[in-house]
């Protein structure tokens, strides 16, 4: 008798391990023949099978899997795709939906697919490869066109996690009722099909593997975020807006990965920049390229905080091009006495007339951004302390006027600096006005990388949408390629 339950034992057992590796197990869902378990609607010769590859390329259209593997449905999965771009094409993985004839699918969550494309007319596409398609967008381009890259997700219950060549890029819970507006009510999780996006005739896009696994089911995961949080970078997801902290720092033990780790747990992107200047840590080319080698393929934008005015002299046009953006502010200069100061050091800081201080600092400006490459001017308006308490009267209509112009006419764009809450809203409605765009900055000066807080108040105070905000220029565009590194900087 005992012999007979140790055999069942062991059967039961085997089964067990059995049924437990066989959902372990990946499933190919293209056979590199032909569109076997597919199925295209609205467009179906939008999609065709080329030197055993998977292309995306004519009119809008969606191929939904319908084959036999849990006969086309599911929940909780992880799936795998090898995927290349041609340039400013555009295309997506969608999942949890379902079929219907025409148009972007209504139901399910969309993960993007998109180096390079932009999309022409009135609407600019910002969304990158990655993002959780007007849920959690990423805007910084981790692959390129014309090689092959892994995109991977995971779903588990109210739960995506996205991957993109192993570098984890979202981790997206979803609240219990989050905010979703009337038309977009089904971009929930649930379970459905996966489907695949043909977006336009512009756009080309090879597969060459596609692979499930089927997960079991799962315990609903806590939201990392508070609904309130979650209903704010929402509501801009769906807006375009980009949220990007473009001024943040690797200081007071802050790494890279926990910087990295915030960022897909807020959903805000950052924008790291290391100090570059004389006697910082980044001095010369050499070191220049050092850094670069360090965030490397990492999901964040790469800054440069352009130190000084000694800044200009000390790197090459070709090295700072790498950057994907330079930023400066006037906080550090030489006076009409020869004296170098730095406006955030109360000892550094010489004001014997008031008057003649800012009529000074403000020609310092004007030649600092007419003169020097840079694509954002931060820490706008900064005044040191010893006058900051009078700054709605320093900084008069004339001189508000003078800054303006300057950012306006090399068009330069001004920060919203959440940290000192600066420049005035006077200011910044002033620079909406003339055309100047905005980025966000909290300038962090330890681990703590701060809050948006002041930046997101005034974005809906001037109604400022993603057509007023910064985006990094294309490599030809860049200004430190366009316009060249002056030898000195004047006056």
């Amino acid at each position: 008798m005992n012999f007979l339950k140790f055999i069942f034992g062991v059967f039961f057992l085997t089964l067990i391990i059995t049924s437990c590796s066989e959902k372990q197990e990946w499933t190919e869902l293209f056979n590199g023949k032909d569109l076997e378990g597919w199925t295209a609607i609205e467009n179906p010769n939008s999609f065709k099978v080329e030197d055993g590859l998977l292309v995306c390329d004519g009119p809008q259209s969606h191929l939904f899997y319908t084959g036999d593997f849990k006969k086309g449905v599911f929940r909780n999965f992880e799936l795998k795709a090898t995927v290349k771009t041609m340039p400013g094409s555009n295309s997506g993985i969608v999942f949890h939906t379902q079929e219907q004839e025409y148009g972007p699918l209504l139901r399910g969550y969309e993960v993007q697919i998109n180096n390079s494309y932009e999309r022409e007319g009135d609407f600019q596409e910002l969304k990158k490869t990655g993002s959780i398609y007007g849920i959690r967008n990423i805007y910084y381009p981790t692959v390129v066109d014309n090689e092959w890259f892994d995109l991977s997700v995971k779903v588990v219950e109210n739960r995506c996690e996205v991957w993109v060549n192993g570098t984890k890029v979202v981790d997206y819970i979803q609240p219990d009722d989050p905010y979703r507006p009337k038309n977009d009510k089904w971009k929930i999780f649930s379970a459905g099909r996966i489907a695949l996006q043909c977006h336009d005739e512009q756009s080309k896009v090879y597969f060459k593997s596609i692979q499930v696994k089927s997960l079991p089911k799962a315990e609903k995961f806590e939201p990392l975020v508070s609904k309130e949080w979650d209903t704010k970078i929402t509501k801009l997801c769906m807006e375009n807006f980009p949220v990007i902290d473009f001024h943040t720092h690797l200081k007071g033990g802050l790494t890279l990965q926990q910087a990295i780790d915030n960022s897909i747990k807020l959903g805000v992107n950052y924008g790291v920049a290391p100090n570059c200047g004389l006697r910082f840590p980044v001095t010369n080319d050499e070191s220049l390229h050092a850094y670069m080698d360090t965030v490397k393929a990492q999901p964040i934008f790469r800054g440069m905080q352009a130190e000084g005015r000694e800044w200009i002299t000390l790197f090459s046009p070709e090295a700072v091009s790498q950057f994907d953006y330079i930023f400066t502010d006037a906080m550090t200069w030489t006076d009409h006495k020869g004296r170098r100061m730095r406006l955030w050091m109360p000892d550094e800081v010489f004001v014997e007339n008031e008057q003649q201080f800012m009529d000074e600092l403000v020609g310092k400006i004007e030649n600092i951004l007419s003169q020097e490459p840079v694509d954002i001017h931060v820490n706008p308006t900064f005044l040191p302390a010893v006058i900051a308490e009078k700054y709605d009267e320093l900084w008069t209509d004339e001189r508000i006027d003078r800054f303006v112009k300057v950012l306006a006419d090399n068009k330069i764009a001004l920060e919203i600096n959440a940290r000192y809450r600066i420049p005035s809203e006077k200011i910044l409605r002033k620079a909406k006005e003339a055309g100047v765009k905005f980025s966000f900055g909290t300038n962090n000066t330890g681990s703590d990388l701060g809050t948006l807080d002041y930046c997101f108040e005034i974005q809906e105070k001037l109604g400022l949408t993603y057509k007023d905000m910064f985006m990094p220029k294309k490599q030809a565009e860049k200004p430190v390629l366009v316009k060249g590194l002056p030898e000195k900087i004047t006056g």
